[in-house]
């Protein structure tokens, strides 16, 4: 059956979805990290083993979830599902560019609509200690936040972000897990992005619940921080606790995780 009308097939085209959306995934072994934020019964937590995307999402990859689920185009999502910057970028509700457009990692998608690819994927999103445990681990170490020339480098590719620019969804470091471009073109959406930093759960159509702890968004967030110099987890966990679940950021994609 070719590609095309099988998409149209009301079994069929669900599962060569789901084929096409299959990116290489790795497995990260279970084991423990130390968050940035730890109260005092919990200095590490423990994280089971599961699998995540080698890499981000591209555009041309969500461009075939759009086409088969049209209510995530940009001309037809629900505004309590996205704000009016998502998919802003594309030339078009179905065009996200030339070629080399449609290998960067997709961008401007809410959480909603991260969710849902990852869901008609077969998988979810990663939670927030699954990604922070993956991100910790460097090109030969399991835990490389306490290695200054590791933390600078991804400083440097924070404030860089060439990877989009440069239209590749793989550049940065490869971890010790296989795991690619954590760090280098764009911020990634987590299941719980924000559960941390938020008493009230921003993934509503609001913003940030007025609780919010702030301390974690300016320089006083080194207070009662389990690492000070980690500076590139502060500007995550800052990141993160700005968004709710409508929000669409340039530079902000994401890739998809599951069980072991």
């Amino acid at each position: 059956m070719p590609f095309r009308a099988a998409l149209t097939h009301p079994v069929a085209g669900v599962l060569l979805l789901a084929q096409a959306m299959q990116l290489e995934m790795v497995r990260v072994p279970a084991g423990s990290y130390t968050p940035l934020y730890t109260n005092a019964s919990t200095r590490e937590v423990r994280v089971e083993a599961f699998r995540i995307d080698q890499r981000k999402v591209t555009r041309g990859e969500f461009l075939t979830f759009v086409r088969k689920h049209p209510g995530w185009r940009r001309d037809s999502v629900r505004a309590v599902f996205a704000d009016d910057r998502y998919l802003s970028d594309w030339p078009g509700p179905l065009d996200p560019g030339d070629t080399a457009a449609r290998n960067r990692p997709v961008t401007s998608v809410s959480w909603f609509a991260a969710r849902a690819y990852c869901a008609a994927a077969g998988k979810r999103l990663p939670t927030i200690d699954e990604w922070e445990y993956a991100a910790s681990a460097g090109e030969t170490q399991r835990d490389a936040t306490r290695d200054a020339a590791f933390t600078q480098r991804i400083l440097d590719l924070y404030t860089a972000r060439a990877a989009v620019a440069e239209g590749t969804a793989q550049r940065g470091i490869g971890n010790v897990y296989g795991v690619r471009d954590l760090h280098a073109s764009a911020w990634e959406w987590t299941e719980d992005f924000n559960s941390i930093m938020a008493s009230g759960d921003s993934r509503q159509t609001g913003g940030t619940s007025k609780h919010t702890d702030f301390r974690a968004v300016c320089a006083g967030a080194a207070i009662g921080a389990s690492n000070p110099d980690n500076f590139p987890a502060f500007m995550r966990y800052a990141f993160r606790a700005a968004l709710n679940g409508r929000s669409s950021v340039d530079a902000l994609g994401f890739r998809c995780a599951a069980g072991a």
